[in-house]
């Protein structure tokens, strides 16, 4: 699960972070330098792991990037400001006006770490070919 993640989701960061510098109000986001800096990156990795990485690196990708983006969608409803900050976003730093940033973290973040924790919890049988 955590493979077929990091390869969609990472794809669409990535296009997401480059269209942000064309586009910086796609779908009603701020997406600032900065903002499109961090998909990218978190794109770039996430694609690498999903065709590279071993299993226990998209895990472990997918754990640590999914309590990130969802630690920043929570943030983003609690604390505007400080989420405005790490994004580059300046102009109205309400949680109204981060809402879409908001949501679409705490989507990134709950999916990566759905997928994480379904990989953790689903048991590889050791010999598949053994009746």
């Amino acid at each position: 699960m955590s493979r077929m993640l990091c390869r969609w989701l990472g794809m669409a960061l990535l296009l997401a972070g480059m269209a942000g510098f064309v586009e910086p109000t796609l779908l009603g986001m701020h997406l600032a330098p900065i903002h499109n800096v961090i998909l990218i990156v978190s794109g770039g990795l996430a694609v690498s792991l999903g065709f590279l990485g071993s299993g226990e690196a998209m895990k472990g990708f997918s754990l640590a990037c999914g309590a990130f983006y969802a630690l920043l969608g929570f943030l983003g409803f609690g604390a505007p400001g400080f989420v405005a900050g790490l994004i580059g976003h300046v102009g109205d730093a309400s949680a109204v006006a981060l809402r879409p940033d908001n949501l679409v973290h705490l989507a990134l973040g709950g999916l990566l770490l759905f997928g994480a924790v379904a990989d953790l919890t689903t048991r590889v049988d050791p010999n598949p070919h053994l009746p």
